[in-house]
């Protein structure tokens, strides 16, 4: 920390506890936010979950989950997200746009048309 001969010890502790709320505030707001109803499923940054448009149901042969996001990146930017981060969490590429895993399968569609790119995500028992 530099010294600033004008500044008293009481002034100097005030912006060092500043500095260090603000840092945390910043790193509480990049934190990963994931797709509701699929809670290890990332939702891609940039990306806004339209929380009233999500859907979950239990049935006998697993869970089915449709959620919406929508936000300013390209179709091809979210399928290069999700083809480079699902993967990582065990997810395999069966075709663009199109993953399975422990017996579900998880599809990617982009409905309509317009400015931005909305994504639909449907969970489904694989079948």
């Amino acid at each position: 920390m530099m010294y600033y001969p004008a500044m008293t010890y009481p002034t100097r502790t005030l912006i060092c506890v500043l500095t260090a709320c603000s840092i945390i505030w910043a790193a509480g707001t990049t934190r990963a936010q994931f797709v509701g109803g699929i809670e290890d499923l990332p939702l891609m940054p940039g990306l806004t979950e339209d929380a009233g448009a999500g859907v979950v149901f239990e049935t006998t042969s697993g869970r089915i989950v449709e959620a919406v996001a929508a936000g300013p990146a390209t179709r091809a930017q979210v399928l290069e997200f999700y083809d480079a981060t699902l993967p990582q969490l065990g997810w395999q590429r069966i075709k663009s746009g199109q993953y399975r895993r422990e017996g579900e399968t998880l599809i990617l569609e982009f409905p309509g048309a317009g400015a931005g790119t909305a994504v639909r995500f449907r969970l489904t028992p694989q079948g």
